[in-house]
């Protein structure tokens, strides 16, 4: 091809790219190609064109081409970047994009993605200093700061996370992205009514952000004002907007009897509340009978995640990753069941589970809810929880009681040796709540008003994450007043440097308080662990239940209230007593020794038969499809 007639097709083809019809711009991409394979213009133009198709992989092989070609090209190191990234090659991005910086210097596109990058590669520090300087460059770009708003998200800042999604907002109003990040972060600042409302407002902008609408669903099990049906509706419109459930053919031999392959999803495999109530059912599974497969998600991998990785014959983590090549690599391992451990809570992959990657799926432990999706077959429950014939029709999937409750902790080592608080004469008695605070309704600080004024003198310590930054604790205490309560009585701790400090905390505090209608699951067997009684209100579904199966389970219902009069009632009753307990402490860690909770080995028989029971299902349903088609 003449040198006039390539140019000429290229410039036709960014004419097009520039219109906004990259289809027509690839098929004149593709006769330039065919003509100067080793034209870097030719490479450059089919690679920009190849990432507005979202077509990473050949974008990735063709601006790479270019890239060796001409490595001072910045666009090019930028794009090439950009799609590495896409594709979940984390270290290959990063060095382009440092290429890009170095060439140009000034260029805010540039940092971004370069902190992006650094972001999914679990370096924060790094991260939020690039989109910084992105900012710093392009003050207007909205895309720079929402991504510095996320980063900061990660980093525990919420409310400079907030401050930035403002500014993404201010500079481009119409940017549905901000309204999600801003959703984020008021979650994050504890600011649940307001963050339903902006995910609401980033879901009108952009229906198909199926993040935000997961993410938003997790926000609604914070509020007291959902009715049942209405949640339910919600996680059904999740189901439904991802997609119909293809059928599926599985290769999967749908043999009862045989040692099955069960995989693990979750971006919890870390020092977590998860992989506490997961380790002891690995540990006493019978690897005779199952194979166990682990797909951590997250870039966190520490002395926790080595712990479990060493009870997996396969690991995997697909920190970063796209849903194609995730799909793709659980589809290989060929699983049969597939046991998803983070339903609506964040950096979950419920959207990718929807086209069924595998012929059994369970909803497990992470997520008080039903996903809402038609591909997740089972989800592990117990009867407290869930009871027969009422939780049913609020559940997409078929609930398994396995077992008299659903949990099985293991206690930290390195918690502390519990010891009550010696209390003096007249000693006022110390309440607590160390929830996650976007649990903490208005109602539930207008009950602990009246608990603080039951009790004279007594006070309420408050711990969460968040809690020290000058303008959450400015909204909490607002709150606290708007509720009644004396905030000269409560005080407001942050989170601890570690789980040792943070469990010792227990030993100042004579009663802990369970929130509502999100009851605590971890802190709850934390405070038991620790001697420390609880306080929970039963409700009318899983989360506003989990109190009850877990007291239930340690041999206290008596701490298990009917309403609020009754929580106020129980908890000055336990702060009554707390005077003289100190000694007593022991004895219900002792007590918690002896539960179900602990049984280790029984709850793992017990979860290891309820996956024969979900396989078995499916045996059944794959053998009367075969003798069907003979």
């Amino acid at each position: 091809m003449q040198p006039a007639k390539l140019q000429r097709l290229l410039q036709e083809a960014a004419v097009h790219l520039q219109a906004g019809r990259p289809d027509a711009a690839a098929r004149l991409c593709a006769q330039a190609r065919a003509a100067a394979p080793r034209d870097f213009r030719v490479l450059f133009l089919s690679g920009a064109v190849a990432l507005k198709q979202e077509g990473f992989a050949p974008a990735a092989d063709w601006l790479g081409r270019a890239h060796r070609l001409d490595p001072r090209s910045a666009p090019c190191a930028l794009r090439l970047g950009f799609a590495l990234a896409k594709l979940g090659r984390v270290d290959e991005a990063e060095k382009a994009l440092r290429a890009a910086v170095q060439l140009a210097a000034g260029d805010a596109e540039a940092w971004d993605t370069l902190g992006y990058v650094l972001k999914n590669n679990g370096r924060l520090a790094e991260a939020i200093a690039a989109h910084r300087r992105a900012v710093e460059l392009q003050p207007g770009r909205a895309l720079s700061w929402y991504n510095l708003g996320q980063a900061l998200l990660i980093s525990a800042q919420p409310a400079e996370a907030l401050a930035c999604q403002a500014r993404a907002r201010a500079a481009e109003p119409a940017f549905a992205k901000a309204a999600f990040g801003q959703a984020l972060a008021l979650q994050a600042c504890h600011r649940i009514p307001e963050a339903r409302a902006a995910y609401g407002e980033a879901l009108a902008r952009e229906p198909q952000n199926h993040a935000a609408r997961s993410y938003r669903l997790m926000a609604l099990n914070y509020l007291d004002d959902v009715a049942r049906e209405a949640g339910f509706a919600e996680h059904a419109d999740f189901g439904a907007a991802v997609g119909e459930t293809p059928v599926r053919v599985f290769a999967n031999a749908p043999d009862p009897a045989r040692r099955l392959r069960v995989a693990f999803l979750s971006p919890d495999l870390r020092t977590h509340s998860i992989a506490y109530f997961l380790e002891p059912l690995l540990a006493h599974l019978d690897r005779a009978q199952f194979e166990v497969v682990l797909y951590h998600d997250h870039f966190v991998v520490d002395a926790m995640s080595e712990r479990l990785r060493a009870r997996a014959a396969v690991w995997r983590n697909f920190v970063g990753q796209p849903d194609d090549t995730v799909e793709a690599a659980i589809r290989a391992d060929a699983p049969d069941i597939l046991v998803d451990l983070a339903g609506h809570t964040g950096l979950n992959r419920l959207a990718l589970l929807a086209r069924r990657l595998a012929p059994v799926q369970i909803s497990y432990l992470g997520y008080p809810n039903t996903t809402g999706l038609r591909a997740m077959d089972y989800r592990l429950v117990d009867a407290i929880t869930d009871p027969v014939g009422e939780a049913e029709k609020y559940h997409t999937e078929k609930l398994i009681r396995f077992a008299a409750t659903a949990w099985s902790y293991a206690p930290p080592a390195e918690a502390p040796e519990p010891a009550g608080r010696s209390r003096a004469t007249g000693a006022p008695a110390i309440f607590g709540c160390f929830n996650n605070f976007a649990k903490v309704t208005d109602a539930a600080l207008e009950a602990w008003g009246r608990l603080l004024a039951a009790v004279p003198d007594s006070r309420l310590r408050l711990k969460a994450a968040g809690l020290g930054e000058p303008s959450v604790a400015a909204h909490i205490n607002a709150r606290l007043e708007r509720a009644g309560v004396d905030q000269t009585r409560v005080e407001l701790i942050e989170r601890t440097p570690d789980l040792a400090a943070h469990l010792a905390l227990y030993r100042e505090i004579d009663v802990a308080l369970d929130t509502f209608p999100y009851h605590g699951t971890t802190t709850t067997c934390e405070a038991l662990w620790m001697g420390v009684p609880v306080v929970t209100l039963a409700g009318d579904r899983h989360a506003a239940r989990v109190g009850a199966s877990l007291l239930t389970a340690a041999g206290h219902p008596e701490w298990i209230a009917r309403d609020w009069g009754d929580y106020v009632r129980i908890a000055a009753g336990l702060a009554k007593e707390a005077a003289g307990r100190p000694g007593k402490c022991h004895v219900l860690r002792d007590t918690l020794r002896g539960s179900p909770l602990l049984d280790h080995a029984g709850q793992a028989a017990r979860f290891g038969a309820a996956l024969r029971e979900c396989w078995a299902a499916w045996c059944g349903r794959a053998g009367n499809r075969v003798a069907t088609a003979a």
